[in-house]
């Protein structure tokens, strides 16, 4: 190697930023189907890296079971204490049907586990979208699904226990592949089930992809649009003080060094959890 190359080389990596300057990265709890990696990486800060991990194989369809399942405090911690090793600022459990299924009492259990697993901070789908819902001042919602009426009724639910209340809501019945659903599929649902009285709409499930047609739809439709991965990865980034890559209202509500909501467990009658 030239002599001048060496010693190029060589400053250039002195000037690198040495692990210990690196910003923290986000750990990822995901379910065993989950096939959008890409999708979340789109909303990664340039500097921010993904850490992701998944739940068990199952083989129940996405039916209530199965959300409950995927939502079982063992292979959550099991998959905390595994995406610890790189050490993430942040986990977060990234399934929308997981962390509502049961409430928000479960909810609030799920955080936890996360945390006593030992994640210096911890996030959830569901409650980053009450966050995200805080944060936009919204109370009244529609939302569209790809689920089964049985597994929508439980996100209603989950949602009012947080005082929103969700105005209409539409499933497109799927148990299965959800991943394949095409952006034409996701535009035709949320324009099925927006409502005049509805503030904002939301787009449920961390399978179904969305990230090209936040903007859009929120250009159509004059209101806010939030989607599972778009408030997961909202939420996982400010809690390392970064901001998610992309467009759309909420990514626009709050920048790094912004104070970060955070909803009491009281807010929802959990403080005897």
């Amino acid at each position: 190697m030239p002599a001048e190359l060496s010693v190029g080389l060589a400053q250039e990596a002195a000037a690198a930023p040495g692990p210990s300057d690196d910003p923290p990265g986000i750990g990822m709890i995901a379910p065993f189907d989950f096939a959008l990696d890409r999708e979340l990486w789109r909303w990664a800060p340039d500097d921010v890296s993904l850490y992701l991990t998944r739940m068990p194989y199952l083989t129940t369809p996405m039916t209530v079971d199965m959300a409950v399942a995927i939502a079982d405090r063992r292979p959550v911690r099991r998959a905390t204490r595994d995406v610890l090793t790189p050490r993430p600022g942040v986990v977060s459990y990234a399934c929308t049907s997981g962390s509502f299924v049961a409430g928000a009492a479960a909810e609030y259990v799920l955080h936890r586990t996360i945390l006593d697993a030992g994640a210096p901070k911890a996030s959830t789908t569901s409650g980053a979208l009450v966050e995200a819902l805080a944060v936009l001042g919204v109370e009244r919602l529609a939302i569209a699904t790809p689920y089964i009426p049985a597994v929508t009724e439980r996100l209603v639910t989950f949602l009012a226990e947080h005082r929103v209340q969700t105005v209409a809501s539409e499933g497109l019945g799927l148990i299965g592949n959800i991943w394949r659903t095409t952006y034409a599929q996701v535009v035709d649902i949320v324009r099925q089930v927006d409502r005049p009285e509805a503030q904002a709409l939301f787009i449920s499930c961390t399978n179904l992809p969305t990230y090209d047609v936040i903007e859009p739809l929120e250009q159509a439709l004059g209101k806010p649009v939030l989607t599972a991965n778009q408030v997961t990865m909202w939420d996982a980034c400010r809690k390392i003080d970064r901001a998610a890559v992309g467009g759309g209202r909420l990514l626009a509500s709050w920048k790094p060094g912004d104070p970060q909501t955070c909803l009491p467990a009281e807010s929802v009658g959990l403080s005897t959890i």
